[in-house]
């Protein structure tokens, strides 16, 4: 059976390889090559590898970072052509912004080796976007995202707080209370959202209360289409357009 094919995560590492300009030869026994190898086999996207003697070995590893070549105009050679749609995507979109391509690459590696946080990432469920793979920012960073907000003791804290300020729950996005339409059943429910945009997600920074907004489930589903946003007002400015 065939392995999966390359995620935008996976893609990410490899192009901030390719663009050290202490990489070196571009051979399977390059030690940096080697370690990225041993990363992409780490990373808490893959329950199931069918063939794990070939998953992402450093031959595969180096057949990627060829295939960059063919992509790159200042690669003065012809470089392997057989990159994906998302290759072409992934670099075209980092090439010009080489520092915005290293700090998501070094919160992905920071996240991936963490075995307490890649564990809890393993545990997210996949969605439309994960399953899609359409996250700028990878799987990775969106599924320690939905991590953060989940967070029991965080969002106990967030909800005490809201209770004390205003006395009810409510969505601050369109105002739905789950209490008043559900009444009992509804009482103290409502979700939380993580509103730092996934462009500037970062692994090690602790998560404080204002970083969350309490959301009904339509509205938290919906402003996962754009991790970009940063405020409700942003958001229900959106969606009046």
């Amino acid at each position: 059976m065939k392995n999966p094919k390359w995620h935008r995560d996976e893609i990410i590492l490899a192009l901030d390889l390719y663009f050290d300009k202490n990489l070196g030869n571009m051979d399977p026994k390059n030690p940096k090559i080697i370690t990225l190898s041993e990363l992409l086999n780490r990373l808490p996207i893959f329950a199931h590898k069918p063939d794990q003697e070939t998953f992402r070995n450093p031959n595969g590893v180096t057949l990627k970072l060829s295939n960059f070549k063919a992509l790159d105009p200042n690669y003065k050679g012809k470089g392997m052509e057989a990159y994906s749609k998302l290759d072409k995507e992934v670099f075209e979109e980092f090439s010009s912004d080489i520092e915005r391509l290293h700090q998501l690459a070094n919160e992905i590696r920071e996240a991936s080796n963490n075995l307490e946080i890649s564990n809890k990432i393993s545990k997210i469920e996949n969605d439309e976007m994960s399953e899609m793979d359409s996250v700028k920012e990878g799987q990775i960073l969106y599924k320690l995202h939905k991590v953060r907000e989940r967070d029991r003791k965080i969002v106990e804290a967030k909800k005490k707080n809201v209770l004390k300020e205003k006395g009810e729950l409510k969505c601050e996005a369109c105002g739905f209370d789950f209490e008043i339409t559900y009444g009992q059943m509804g009482k103290g429910y409502i979700e939380c959202h993580h509103l730092i945009p996934l462009s500037n997600f970062q692994v090690v920074k602790e998560t404080k209360l204002n970083d969350l907004a309490l959301l009904c489930s339509n509205c938290h589903r919906i402003i996962h289409k754009d991790l970009d946003i940063r405020t409700i007002i942003e958001f229900k400015a959106r969606w009046k357009k």
